[in-house]
This record gives structure tokens, sequence and C-alpha cells, in this order.
């Protein structure tokens, strides 16, 4: 998306993009970086990851930057971690408010001590983590069992913290998002943007800081949060019980402090308005793919040896089926919650039906449990597993498939977004089968694009695709008539709201008329 030079931002405009990832996986994110880019905006997209040494690369004009999580780094001037000053005072009786039936004498004189002296939660799960092992490993304790035993000792921790700190209490209960701001804060500083675009929640907090650090110099920065998902309906990172609390207060104390929100749906937004009181509703930038083949190679390409405009794979080819063989392709992760090991029980009722699953990696331990499963049910010969294909040639990948699946269970974050897949699957003009999760199915009923089954239902399902396969093409047409809702589907669309946003908030007010 290039723009006229007469109508790009102010020259020096400058972008500073966050996000908790390596950058290469996140496609969103990506493609925010290079079309802000290509609208005129100096981007600077900066990603922190477990990575031995810092990582550059560009896309297109968009600089990116791949940040080391665990090198040693100082905080920023002015963040003192988890004192620092908006954390509150009185920390210093943090033991004493986990005292009590089940806690009493869990923490030993010997236990880690934060840094007002007193047992802190790492204290605490260092000792509980202690004398779990122990008992497992003289069996007196199940596994299982051992997991749960914490629980009472981590709800007692979020209690306490949460009545000390209220929001701020993540600063306790999951100290470690202080990583992001020790990596990823002086770097903001030295960039000294107009404006930070922070993906997702743990970015947050390090761009609200930076703002405030910024505008204690005189400087005017404004801050997005891009809300990639509904964060009271993810699931948790960690099998602990302060992982959500935290994160949740976390993003209380901050997003008051965002010029303007960002999210994925309609659905999210709305949430998004509830539960935060948001003055503005966001705006909606769904993750819909890049159309222009020139933008979507730049997108994917991280090192020079990829080639730009090589033919994609043919799906069938690899999966060794003929083209009048139908076949279903299901693309993406894989975790019970996504539903592949309904589609295997369907198949068992849909003769001579293959499936595809393009994945990550084939070998990878659940997708070899699904592969086992196959074997289980007598159609391990017809189910493929794929190696996933370079972003840019997915479409045209998928293309060759029959339908398309989305079998997803229940879970709040499926029900409220039109998801990639979504999108690649109608791009690649699949006809789509999807379990009746809200926004997708309402979707799909209102398009007329597929056909909708009970989640977790297998014989539902087979029904809905033999429905699907005894006329695709009057799935199809809807993609090709003059309602075809792929024109707006494109990421090409979406990033015009994105840069008419940014302009908003860094174009200044006109000044008043003379009197």
């Amino acid at each position: 998306m290039q723009r006229d030079p007469a109508t790009r931002p102010a020259a020096g405009r400058r972008v500073v993009m966050l996000v908790d990832n390596a950058v290469e996986g996140d496609s969103r994110v990506q493609k925010a970086a290079r079309s802000a880019a290509d609208a005129g905006w100096a981007v600077t997209l900066l990603g922190c990851a477990r990575t031995d040494t810092e990582r550059r690369w560009r896309l297109g004009d968009a600089e990116v930057r791949v940040l080391p999580l665990d090198a040693p780094r100082a905080l920023p001037t002015g963040v003192g971690g988890p004192r620092d000053a908006r954390s509150g005072a009185g920390l210093r009786d943090a033991g004493a408010g986990l005292r009590g039936p089940g806690v009493r004498n869990a923490v030993s004189p010997g236990a880690d001590r934060d840094d007002a002296g007193s047992p802190g939660p790492g204290g605490l799960r260092t000792v509980v983590s202690g004398w779990r092992s122990r008992l497992v490993a003289r069996g007196g304790l199940p596994l299982r069992a051992a997991r749960l035993a914490r629980r009472p000792v981590e709800h007692a921790q979020v209690r306490y913290w949460q009545a000390r700190l209220g929001d701020r209490a993540w600063r306790r209960l999951e100290p470690g998002l202080w990583a992001y701001e020790r990596v990823a804060g002086p770097v903001v500083d030295e960039l000294r943007p107009d404006l930070i675009h922070a993906h997702d929640f743990r970015m947050l907090g390090v761009a609200a800081r930076a703002v405030d650090r910024a505008r204690a110099q005189g400087r005017t920065v404004k801050l997005v949060w891009d809300a990639h998902e509904w964060l009271p309906g993810a699931r948790p990172r960690r099998d602990n019980a302060r992982w959500l609390p935290a994160h949740l207060g976390y993003v209380r104390e901050y997003v008051g402090r965002a010029d303007a929100v960002v999210t994925v749906s309609d659905t999210l937004a709305d949430l998004l308005v509830r539960d935060h009181d948001l003055p503005e509703r966001p705006t909606v930038v769904l993750n819909a793919p890049v159309a222009a083949t020139g933008l979507a190679a730049a997108v994917c390409a991280t090192a020079p040896a990829r080639a730009v405009g090589e033919p994609a794979p043919d799906l069938r080819a690899r999966c060794g089926v003929a083209a009048d063989t139908p076949l279903l392709v299901y693309s993406g992760a894989m975790a019970v919650q996504r539903g592949v090991d309904t589609v295997i029980e369907a198949l068992p009722r849909l003769p001579g039906v293959h499936l595809a699953l393009v994945v990550a990696d084939p070998a990878a331990g659940y997708v070899r449990q699904v592969a086992a499963h196959a074997a289980r049910r007598g159609v391990a010969d017809r189910v493929h597993m794929v190696p996933y294909v370079p972003h840019r040639q997915l479409v045209a990948f998928l293309a060759a498939a029959d339908v398309g699946l989305i079998p997803l269970h229940h879970w709040p974050n499926h029900e409220i977004a039109l998801i990639t897949k979504f999108f690649e699957y109608a791009h690649a003009r699949l006809p789509i089968v999807v379990s009746d999760v809200r926004t997708m199915a309402d979707t799909v009923r209102a398009t007329g694009q597929g056909e909708v089954f009970r989640a977790r239902d297998a014989a539902d399902l087979a029904r809905a695709v033999r429905v699907v396969l005894a006329d695709p093409q009057r799935y199809r047409a809807v993609y090709d008539g003059p309602d075809s809702p792929l024109s707006t589907w494109t990421w090409e669309a979406q990033a015009d709201h994105l840069d008419a946003l940014y302009r908003h908030l860094l174009t200044p007010p006109p000044e008043p008329a003379p009197s």
C-alpha cells in the first residue's frame, strides 16, 4: 500500500511496534509493520524472545529487531521493578499476610525473600515445589495431586497481594513481566517514537511506561494497544493460579493510558468496551491475508535466500491423492481444544474422503498422538501430515482441497473472532465446515460459504462434510458473486483502518480561528 508522498505523515514520524515473540511466526505483526512502513511511517518492530543474540532484518522499509529476552539489562531510569513508585509502599509485611491455615509453615527461614526482606511468591513457590517434589519422589503424592496441592498457597498469594496492591499485584504474582521492560524499555527510549503500537497484553505496560518517561521529558507520544485476544478467556500459559489474575490486573492498570485500542473482531471490541469502560470503541483490524503477491512475499521473507514468486507446492501431490479424491484440509496449530480428534472420529463415516493436516512440525508430540488415533480408528491411510509452506504460498496451497475445516471446541476466545485460518480458507475459495463457535458460525450462516456442525460431534461433522461435498460449487460461488466478502477480507483493506488511526492520533488539532 504505497501512498502519494504528498499525503504521507510529516517526515520523521516514528512508530515503534512491540511484541512478546520472535516476530517470524506472527503474521499479523509482520503485516502491520510492513503496511505501516509502506504508508510512510518510519517503523521499527521490536520483538522479545529467548534468543542468544539480537537479530535484525527488514520487512520492506520496516526495521525488525528481535531482542534477547534473557540478556542481563537494567530497568530504564525511573522504573524500579517490583518496588517502583507506582507499586505503593508497605510491602515489608508480605509474609504476614500469607500466614494462615494451610500456609502457616510453608515458608522456611531459608526461603527466598523479596527485596523488602519478606518471603515473596518466588520463595513460597520454591519451598512448596521442593516439598512437593520430595513427596512425589518418595511415592507419597501422585503428580496430579502434587499440582493440586500447591493451589491453596497460590490462591492465598493472589488474595493477599490483590488486597495489598489491587491491580498492581502483578508485580508480586508475575514478576517475570519485568523482563520485557528490561529488554525493550531502554531501546524504545533510544528510538524516541511519536507513537508506540503495543501488540497483545504483555507489551501494554512496557509501552505505557515508555510513554510516561517520554512525557516527563516534554515529548508527546501516542499509545495504541492492539488486543489480539480476550484475556479473561485465555488458557493460562502456565499451570498456576496466579497467571490469569496477575495479567488481568496488569492490563487493567495500563489500559487507561492507551490513546486508542485496536482489536481483531467486532465481538471482542464490544467485550473490551464492557470490561474496561473504554471511552471509544476499538478500531477493528481483521486478521485477513495479504491479497497483493508482492506484499505477501515481502511480509514473509526474512532472509534474502527465500525466493520471491516461486510457485506454491501441490497439496494433493504431497498427500499422494488424485484430483478427484475428496480432500479435507486443516491448517494451523494443533491442540486438543482445536478439535482435530473430532475430524478423525468423523472419517470412518466418510468413506473415500482424505484429510490433509498442514502443521508446523509433523513429528511434534501431539501430531503423533493424532496419527495414533487415526491408526486406532482404521483411517491412517487417509490422514496426511503435511509441513507448513511459506505464508505467501499458503492460499494457493490450500486451494487444491475441497473443504477447509475449523473444528474448534467451545472456549471463550474461540467464540469471538474470525481467525486467520478462516480468511485463508476463504481466499482459497474453499467451502468452510466450522463448529458452532459463535462468530464464525454466524458468519458462515450469513454468507452461505459453508456449513456448521455441533462442536465435538463427529457424526454432525460428517453430515456437514457430506452436504458440502454434494454440491461444493454452491458454496464457492459466494466468493465470486457481487456481494463477495473477499474485497474487505484483505489485509490491504484492514491496513487502511490502521493508517487512518495513526493519522488521527498524530494530526495536531487545527489552530483556532482568530477572533
